[in-house]
This record gives structure tokens, sequence and C-alpha cells, in this order.
């Protein structure tokens, strides 16, 4: 019997495979690339206030985050030091504390760079600003309609402003299907980079590539990546992966999620052959059935639709969800693996013994990609570090 947690459930980050997959991942970065750390959607799950300190302790000093309540729990838990990028919206209120603290932040149009000018020069700090560059996304960034009065704005306000950066987005790098869009784009940033040379506009770095771009167009790393999927252990898509393992010619998939999901057996009770278990007549019993008790239901992140298909791990058994999942708890068959105790651990996601359960196998049960799958992960359940 393992020793009950304290909570329903936890998620355990884990240093060692952390480090491993950096260690691959920096493998196919090119000379001198610097690696920002994209912790956006709660740094994908796994928790700003767990993630950041993990990532520092395998030496990484620059994060990216979508906006400011991101932006708020990094700046509890980053270490002196450490940089921030805002890739997102940023009110005008919060705009001031981020020139307060120093933060680089995305200038995706000129009525947002008029009001950094504006609270630069109120608060005394320099804007330290990445501009993006509009390039055939069509979502955020300056469009070449604005080009020369943007680097007129530049131009002149020196004493306001650090360049940190010049920045495009791409559209799907990580599917072939989008390849002529990607170089469509690469090209129009490219024709901007020249632009801004001409105009004696310079930046500290120059970006474009996601995790899927960095890996499938190495020629766009230009100064710096911003990784998120990557470093959790999960690739953008399956396609990916085939083309990785293909131009390496590795023979299995060298990243490893980092995160392990874990609860325990709440109780434990049987049923009657010819009676149904939980909330309607979803699954009925056609045997004596021992069933586990969870404490984790939908409010928790497992889906509903993983009703009568989900798969967890009790004493190294794969053993299926039946019946309704609730909003606070689900049951297990247990009736074919041995003796089991209230108390035992129940892997949600990850290892235990020789079985594993996967976030893409998670994810396929209930038809979320990992992305939406992990970013869905409730912000109470406690995290920690496995050193």
């Amino acid at each position: 019997m393992t020793k009950t947690e304290s909570s329903s459930s936890h998620i355990i980050l884990d240093q060692q495979i952390f480090q491993d997959n950096l260690d691959v991942i920096k493998k196919s970065l090119n000379t001198g690339v610097k690696l920002s750390a994209v912790i956006k959607g709660n740094a994908y799950g796994h928790g700003i206030s767990t993630f950041v300190p993990l990532a520092e302790n395998a030496g990484i000093n620059h994060f990216a985050v979508y906006g400011i309540e991101e932006a708020r729990a990094f700046a509890s838990a980053a270490r002196e030091g450490s940089a921030l990028m805002i890739m997102g919206y940023i009110s005008q209120d919060d705009l001031t504390w981020v020139l307060q603290e120093g933060y680089e932040f995305y200038i995706y149009d000129l009525q947002q760079l008029n009001l950094a000018l504006r609270i630069a020069q109120e608060v005394g700090r320099k804007a330290q600003i990445h501009v993006e560059m509009e390039t055939g996304m069509n979502r955020t960034g300056i469009d070449e309609t604005d080009f020369e009065k943007l680097c007129e704005i530049l131009s002149v306000n020196g004493h306001l402003l650090t360049l940190c950066g010049v920045c495009t987005h791409f559209a799907g790098a990580e599917s072939l299907s989008n390849r002529e869009r990607i170089l469509s784009q690469a090209h129009r940033f490219e024709e901007y980079l020249k632009l801004f040379e001409k105009k004696n506009v310079h930046f500290e770095r120059k970006h474009a590539a996601c995790s899927a771009a960095a890996l499938r167009y190495p020629e766009f790393q230009y100064d710096m990546v911003r990784i998120g999927i990557l470093l959790y252990g999960f690739w953008p898509n399956q396609e990916t992966l085939g083309a990785y393992l293909s131009e390496t010619r590795e023979t299995h998939d060298p990243l490893t999620s980092i995160l392990s999901w874990k609860s325990q057996v709440m109780t434990i009770k049987q049923v009657k052959a010819g009676e149904y278990i939980g909330y309607g007549t979803s699954y009925l019993a056609n045997q004596t059935t021992r069933i586990a008790i969870i404490p984790v239901g939908y409010a928790h992140g497992y889906a509903r639709s993983l009703s009568n298909q989900g798969r967890v791990l009790i004493n190294g058994h794969r053993v299926p969800v039946v019946g309704i999942v609730n909003m606070n708890m689900m049951a297990a068959d247990i009736t074919n693996i041995g003796e089991v105790e209230r108390g035992d651990e129940v892997v949600l996601i990850g290892f235990q013994k020789e079985s594993r359960i996967t976030v893409a196998s998670f994810g396929e049960m209930s038809s979320q990609m990992n992305y939406e799958l992990l970013a869905r992960l409730p912000h109470n359940i406690p995290r920690k570090i496995l050193q």
C-alpha cells in the first residue's frame, strides 16, 4: 500500500527527463541560437510556478508567455536574471507594470507602439520591444502599409526603446502541406530584414521559429527559437516526429513526457452481475465485478468522453474505466489484477512498473490533441519536481 496524498491527484515533473529532452533539442539548433522556453497555457498545463524553476535548473534563462496573468505567474516563480517575453495582449494599465519590471513584449501594431512610447516616457524606463511583422499568418503583426511609419517612429525614439527583436510566426510549420506558405512567409520576412538594414534600424535578435519550424526549417532559426511543446516531451504532430526520425536516422522517439499525473484508490466496491455502475445505464456488470473508485473526474481535466474508454494503471496493470466519468470521480475495473487496497497509487498519465499511459494515447481516446489536453489540466492540481 502506497502513502496517500492529501489532494485527490497530483502532477510530477521529472527534472532528468527534462534535461534529456533539452539535450535532444539543442542538437538540432544551429550554433549560437538562443532558446526561449514558451510557457503559455500555464506552461502547457505543467504549471508555470513549477516548470520555470525546473527549466532554470537546466540553464534556461529566457521565457515567453502570451498574456499578463502568465507574466505575473512567471514573476512570482523566476530567479533574478531570467528574462521574459510577452507575445500577446497587454492592456494599457498592465503595460506600466511590464515596463517597470523590464520585461520584453511584442509590438504588433502602431497603436501599441505609440502607447508603449507614452508609458515609457511617463515611467522613465525604456520599453523592451520585439517588433512583430505580418508575413502571411494574418493574425497579429505590423502590415507592409505601416512599414515606413514604423521605421520613422523607431528611428526617432531610441531614447525610449530597446529593440530586443524583430519577429514573425509561421502558419503551420508542422505540416508539409503548408510548406509553400511557410517559404512565402520566410521570403517576406527576409525582405523586411533587408529593408530594416537599409533604414539603419537594428535589432538585437531575429526570430521566427517555433518547435516545428526549428526542426523542419533550420535555416530559419536565426538568432533565437521559441520552443514550447518539445520541451515538455511531445511533438507538434506525428508528421514532425516522422520527419525527424527520417533526417536523423534514429530508430525511436528520443523525447519523453516530463509529466506524470497520479491519484489513489479512494475506496473499493463489489458489484453483482446484472447491476449498472455509476450514472445511467452505460455500463452493465456481466459478472461479479470489483471496482476501484478514483477521486478524479472531468472537473480535474479527465475528459467525460473517456467514460467506458479510458485506461489507468493500478499495481502495474492497465485497467479500464467503467461507467460515466463524473465531475469528481470515476470507477476502474480491478476484477482481474489481484489484491488492490484503499490508498494504492493510480497513474492517469505516466509510468508504473513496466506499464505506461502516454498523453498521446490519452488524447486519442478523448479526441483531444496534446496541446489541448495538457492546457486543460486545472491550475489547482498540486505540482512538484522530481529531482
